[in-house]
């Protein structure tokens, strides 16, 4: 009898052996699941809000308008991250009109570079507020130059409308340490572009014809920083010591080139 007893027990131990181990594996399988379904909500809000990151970098440059215009009130005691807008009803057709003689030749003579940068932006013509453009027309006498210089708000586009230039931008900082050097040669109604904040120039190379271009620019207020002029013609001067370092010269080559007189050639 007891023999039957542990038999029965047996075979109830095993009969219900399977069922609960079947229950066990049927608790792991379907808390893995919820695992994996939390784990895959959390990587695509993390996926998402990454997304939405790089999205709003990518247009962290101008901002975008939230109304048909908002012209420049430039004399508005408010400090803004540009321009307060003029109140509408006090708005003209003559907010988006400038009389900037832009067919006519600009003068280089007075430009040490050779070259004359007539910029329209925001602070010429109002009505480029929030807009997130401006152009310039770009004089070049012959062998003239655009020296180098960065445009630290503004991706541009250059037209050339007159003569050739010879045009290049460097890439930042490489992996590899090299900054590469993108060149070429622009004849009349050639269009190259220079990415935001790179380092570019524009020459002449003609000896006795002019050249023009017109520059279209992807901000309300590109900014230029012209190398020579920022490292060289700062105020107060950068000091000798670091310059020299930093140029690998002697400070008396530093000097000298701090003594020229670093002159802007943007009107």
């Amino acid at each position: 009898m007891e023999e039957g007893m542990v038999r029965g027990c047996g075979e109830g131990l095993q009969q219900g052996g399977p069922r609960y181990t079947r229950s066990i594996d049927h608790y792991f399988y379907t808390s893995k699941s919820s695992i994996n379904l939390n784990m895959a909500s959390s990587n695509f809000f993390l996926l998402t809000a990454f997304i939405a990151l790089v999205a709003t970098q990518a247009m962290a440059s101008d901002p975008s308008p939230l109304q048909d215009f908002c012209v420049a009130d430039r004399n508005s005691p408010v400090r803004v991250n540009g321009f307060p807008c003029k109140d509408a009803k006090d708005v003209n057709v003559d907010d988006f009109f400038l009389a900037a003689n832009l067919d006519k030749p600009m003068d280089t003579t007075k430009s040490k570079a050779g070259s004359n940068v007539t910029l329209i932006n925001v602070m010429k013509l109002a009505g480029l507020n929030t807009l997130g453009i401006s152009m310039a027309r770009i004089d070049y006498a012959p062998k003239g130059q655009n020296p180098p210089h960065t445009h630290p708000r503004a991706t541009e586009i250059l037209t050339v409308l007159e003569g050739i230039l010879y045009v290049g931008f460097v890439t930042s900082n490489q992996a590899n340490g090299e900054n590469k050097l993108f060149t070429k040669t622009l004849n009349k109604g050639d269009v190259f572009v220079f990415p935001q904040g790179l380092i570019h120039f524009q020459f002449n190379p003609s000896y006795d014809k002019p050249a023009v271009a017109i520059a279209a620019l992807s901000s309300q207020n590109p900014g230029a920083i012209t190398i020579a002029n920022a490292v060289f013609g700062s105020n107060p001067p950068i000091s000798d010591d670091v310059l020299a370092k930093a140029f690998q010269v002697d400070k008396k080559a530093v000097d000298w080139l701090q003594a020229q007189f670093w002159e802007n050639n943007h009107n």
